[in-house]
């Protein structure tokens, strides 16, 4: 998949319904891939949301109508998608630092234009990284659907909570796994919502595996699922640093660097960052960031 015609598809669609009812699925339909997985990589590569850029776009257009005094702010309002000229006007204010009524008697406004997604290179940067075939695992996980617009704030509360409860931290949680439940192919989903876990490898704990690898289901601590994971090849990122930060930037060079050049592309159905023993908040810090991938066609 090439990630920046993605985003600059996603984008033209968009643009061309500003005035129309769409929200994250609508858009994410519109390139055919999950509403997670086009959240996450339009936010890496443009650094705003989707809500944002939609919201910021119909505000700057809005604007321009408003200040050639052709446009009332209540038709202005239902156009670019709020219920109310209240709304609009807390919205408007927001963005552009005056009211409408400012702005209709010759108060500046603000612009926000039209984005093109582009690579451009500036200083080299090494990614360290190895490409691994596993086989099919089951991982033992603390798990709780998530919708993609709200997940990145809610996702680390998740982390909180989960060493905080006395029965869930009972299970080593070094992993998080995100499970869209796509398939191999990484079809489009029919929803914004995916699957976040926290846990280990199910074989890490003391009778839930049989020896031919089959789950003991009565064996499954409670509050607990297994997420079966299909047999893939992967690439592993080594990030170094505060774990938060070191797993941002990852994030950040896998899409804007690695993926646009690398030999690979992205299965869109799994993806699982492994936070490996140690201080997660030194400066060397090593966790990892393991996408299941295919050579490109």
């Amino acid at each position: 998949m090439e990630w920046i015609k993605v985003i600059n598809d996603a984008i033209e669609f968009m643009e061309k319904n500003l005035t129309e009812e769409i929200g994250l699925l609508e858009v994410a339909r519109s390139v055919n891939i999950s509403a997670f997985h086009f959240h996450h990589a339009f936010t890496i590569m443009t650094g705003i949301t989707p809500a944002e850029y939609i919201r910021n776009r119909r505000l700057t257009l809005a604007g321009l109508e408003l200040a050639d005094g052709s446009s009332k702010i209540i038709d202005l309002a239902l156009k670019y998608g709020y219920e109310t000229p209240e709304s609009f006007t807390k919205a408007f204010s927001r963005f552009h630092g005056f009211s409408p009524m400012q702005v209709r008697k010759g108060s500046p406004l603000k612009s926000m234009n039209r984005y093109n997604v582009r690579i451009t290179i500036d200083g080299g940067t090494i990614m360290e990284y190895k490409i691994e075939k596993w086989d099919e695992l089951d991982l033992l996980v603390h798990a709780k659907d998530f919708h993609a617009e709200t997940s990145d704030n809610e996702i680390p509360v998740f982390w909180d909570e989960y060493f905080s409860n006395e029965t869930t931290k009972k299970i080593p949680g070094y992993l998080g796994v995100c499970a869209q439940g796509s398939g191999p192919g990484g079809l489009a989903d029919k929803s914004d919502v995916f699957k976040y876990g926290i846990g280990c490898r199910a074989s890490e704990i003391e009778g839930l595996v049989a020896a031919d690898g089959s789950v003991n289901a009565g064996k499954i601590p409670e509050g607990f699922e297994i997420i079966h994971i299909p047999a893939y090849t992967w690439a592993v990122f080594k990030c170094v640093g505060p774990a938060g930060e070191a797993i941002s930037e990852g994030w950040d060079k896998i899409y804007k660097e690695w993926l646009p050049s690398a030999d690979y592309e992205r299965i869109l159905d799994y993806d699982i960052e492994n936070y490996l023993p140690g201080d997660s908040s030194a400066t060397d810090y090593v966790c990892e960031i393991c996408l299941p991938v295919k050579k490109k066609a």
